[in-house]
């Protein structure tokens, strides 16, 4: 039987991450947080959570009992006050608990930089978190990571926000400052492979992707797989605060974190100890792959840049007959509503040199994985469920539409839900644009849908 595993930091990216691979793995794992409702409401197999914080020692010795592996993976970056005392304190109740509570190892998620230089405060006190709980003699596996590039890591959301809104970037200086991004998979790896480390003391552990590269570059790749023009403008008066400020202009980041963050980026992150390499199986892939692996979650995993128009609708039919007309649909049939703006929509399509409406459908009554329909194309389906087609036709974006049933005691629900990727400005004007034709089209469509699925498709 696995041992049971303690994580703080599950609320945050990197430790709801970490979280999801361990339950994958069927480890047993105990979560203390401040905030429990959040991760309770997730409802995952094997998974204790219990109220606590780690600046309150009482509840950080309860939540370690009967603990073989702890993981530190909070910090106080966005506390109003003094955020290096606040993770001293932090830190020195962990160790302690860690400690009586005869814990066999710590894993800790800091962050890379050299002592010889002059840190910043986020940087300093990320290496003093890690002398500290080395200092209450539990054996520490520290591992020191440059930027994260995944969907949902604040730098990685930072380059997405800024890239995605401005054609024009008036940048400083320190989007020329080299960095070592390491794929949020990547640094997972290290986080589990971590748990069966031969160890008999405390490891230090430089980690980041295959190359190096700036933020300017991972601002210019982002828009190179975007498909995204973008002019970078590199000015020498633009200080950390006014940086900042600025970044919380044109970013839904928090000014106050976004400070915090920008004093690390003046500070070259990269490796210069390469015995991870050696230690562990472990090859990072580099910020091209990362990027690409990041921009296809934010797609079809958790959504944090698409726009999204959903709506649902109750039929007194089956699942079977409230999904006949949705497997039907297209072609011949047409969409069940307002033919003749979809057919202009196709016509308007052609002009641009799309596809318009010209591919139809394979078969009038099946579908299957690859199918046209019209301009859009099967990505999945689940006969009787679920079908989710992708838009062929010329976008500033990509568009996906996806039909989902399912049965309750009196009949079925329809969910209707149509997602749209913007590339830049330009995208998110188009959406803008035809987001009021959406209600009036899409709503009229689903109507369809159900009074054709409550006659039997």
């Amino acid at each position: 039987m696995k041992s049971l595993i303690l994580i703080t930091g599950a609320t945050g990216y990197v430790g709801g991450e970490l979280l999801q691979a361990l339950v994958d793995a069927a480890y047993p794992v105990r979560c203390l947080a401040r905030h429990p409702d959040a991760l309770r409401a997730k409802r995952l197999s094997g998974v204790e959570v219990v109220a606590g914080d780690v600046l309150d020692a009482a509840s950080v010795r309860s939540a370690m009992a009967g603990v073989d592996t702890a993981y530190y993976l909070v910090h106080s970056m966005g506390s109003a006050e003094s955020f290096e005392e606040q993770d001293r304190t932090a830190a020195q109740n962990f160790a302690a608990a860690a400690r009586e509570a005869g814990v066999r190892r710590i894993i800790y998620l800091g962050g890379l930089g050299h002592s010889a230089e002059k840190l910043s405060a986020h940087l300093r006190s990320r290496h003093e978190v890690g002398e500290v709980l080395r200092s209450a003699g539990v054996p520490v596996v520290e591992f020191r990571a440059s930027v994260v590039i995944g969907s949902g890591s604040l730098s990685f959301e930072m380059i997405r926000a800024l890239v995605e809104r401005l054609p024009v970037m008036i940048a400083p200086r320190w989007v020329s400052v080299a960095a070592q991004p390491i794929a949020t998979s990547d640094l997972l790896s290290y986080l589990l492979a971590a748990l069966d480390l031969p160890l008999t003391g405390n490891r230090i552990f430089e980690i980041g992707g295959s190359d190096q590269v700036s933020y300017g570059g991972l601002m210019k790749e982002y828009a190179r797989q975007r498909g995204l023009r973008r002019f970078v403008i590199s000015v020498p008066f633009l200080t950390p605060r006014l940086s900042s400020l600025w970044l919380g202009l044109v970013t839904p980041l928090y000014v106050r974190v976004g400070r915090k963050l920008i004093d690390s980026i003046c500070h070259a992150t990269v490796v210069e100890d390469q015995m991870a390499l050696t230690q562990f199986k472990i090859r990072p892939c580099g910020y091209r792959e990362a990027i690409a692996a990041a921009i296809n979650t934010g797609v079809n995993g958790d959504g944090r840049h698409l726009m999204i128009d959903s709506r649902t609708i109750h039929v007194a039919a089956s699942p079977r007959d409230a999904f006949a007309p949705i497997r039907r649909i297209g072609g011949a049939r047409g969409w069940y509503y307002a033919n003749w703006l979809w057919q202009l929509r196709g016509l308007l399509d052609r002009l641009f040199g799309g596809v318009g409406l010209r591919h139809g459908r394979r078969d009038p009554d099946s579908l299957r994985v690859g199918d046209t329909v019209d301009f859009w194309r099967v990505e999945a389906i689940e006969p009787d469920r679920r079908l989710r087609l992708a838009a062929e036709m010329k976008l500033p974006g990509r568009a996906r539409l996806e039909f989902e049933v399912t049965g309750d005691p009196t009949g079925s629900v329809i969910r209707q839900t149509a997602t749209f990727d913007p590339k830049g400005v330009l995208g998110r004007a188009y959406w803008c644009s035809v987001f009021p034709l959406h209600q009036f089209v899409f709503g009229g469509m689903l109507r369809g849908i159900a009074f054709r699925g409550q006659r039997n498709g």
